[in-house]
């Protein structure tokens, strides 16, 4: 029997097409050196500019102790900085770094090469996360 992806509920089939193109995506993210987990983090951050652990876990959707070792990482790697939040010594503000920058950039040409971008996905995608977002 030929199990035709065409043919499988949506669900199954947004599930099969987002692991299949996570593991090629962090295979060619491995290969320059930046673990997907630590993408998402210059992303957030790029975005927002410099703000607490806690606000890059809550934007990423992740427990604080995930994204405080993808951090301790990325620190450890020189893509990010912490240091004293200006209004309160007892927080650490996160920082990317220009190698953090240079490795971003370089990440965005990995992201067109596995998925290029289609605006009616993007805007379906979107639906569907504001659509989680609401319940």
């Amino acid at each position: 029997m030929h199990d035709d992806p065409a043919a499988w509920p949506l669900g199954r089939l947004l599930a099969a097409a987002s692991r299949s193109v996570e593991r090629d995506w962090d295979e060619r993210l491995r290969a320059i050196g930046l673990p997907h987990a630590a993408l998402i983090a210059i992303d957030i951050l790029l975005r927002t500019g410099p703000t607490g652990a806690d606000t890059i876990a809550r934007t990423a959707r992740v427990q604080p102790q995930t994204m405080s070792r993808t951090l301790e990482r990325l620190e450890r790697d020189g893509l990010v900085e912490r240091g004293p939040h200006p209004d309160d010594r007892r927080r650490r503000v996160v920082t990317v770094t220009e190698r953090g920058r240079a490795a971003w950039d370089e990440a965005k040409h990995v992201e067109r090469e596995v998925l290029p971008d289609d605006p009616e996905l993007r805007a379906a995608l979107g639906r569907i996360i504001d659509r989680g977002r609401k319940s």
